[in-house]
């Protein structure tokens, strides 16, 4: 695991770079999915499945910690998208959870910065996410960071597990 520290007090993010520094993503990474209603793990797949988004370049997993902690306290995914118009590329930040009890200390901060200074770093041409509407805190976080919203785009999405709707 590379070590970061963000600015915020206490904090200090990690990036996962081997499948085995993966293993304390597991347990906030199956807490994240089950906020969002997804069963919880209960045949071992997250790690599984976090390792092979990491040992094939798809995902990077970001932790923060507490300085005081044993298990990481946040967790933040993110990836490299092309960019054909700029010949570039940009990246997006596909997760940012921070468990319920210790919200609010700058762990979600920490990650996101860190992940904006990997992407910057890279030669990213922009940051982009997706969040819910209703997810006031969330929203103002962002807000906080200098993120806005995108004017005059629709984002749209089509449901692969389902039957093909024939035109």
């Amino acid at each position: 695991m590379r070590d970061s520290r963000a600015p915020a007090g206490g904090v200090r993010v990690t990036t996962c770079d081997t499948a085995g520094s993966l293993a304390a993503a597991v347990g906030l990474f199956d807490e994240y999915r089950h906020h969002y209603g997804a069963p919880r793990d209960a045949d071992g797949r997250t790690l599984g499945w976090l390792t092979e988004m990491l040992e094939s370049g798809l995902l990077t997993v970001h932790l923060a910690w507490a300085d005081s902690a044993d298990a990481p306290i946040g967790l933040a995914t993110s990836h490299v998208v092309p960019a054909s118009l700029a010949m570039g590329s940009f990246w997006q930040l596909r997760d940012l959870y921070v468990a319920p009890e210790v919200r609010r200390r700058g762990a979600a901060a920490a990650l996101v910065t860190v992940v904006r200074d990997a992407a910057l770093a890279a030669g990213a041409t922009r940051l982009s996410l997706v969040t819910e509407p209703d997810n006031e805190a969330a929203l103002s976080l962002y807000a906080r960071l200098g993120f806005a919203p995108v004017e005059g785009l629709t984002s749209l999405s089509l449901d692969l597990g389902r039957p093909e709707v024939s035109a």
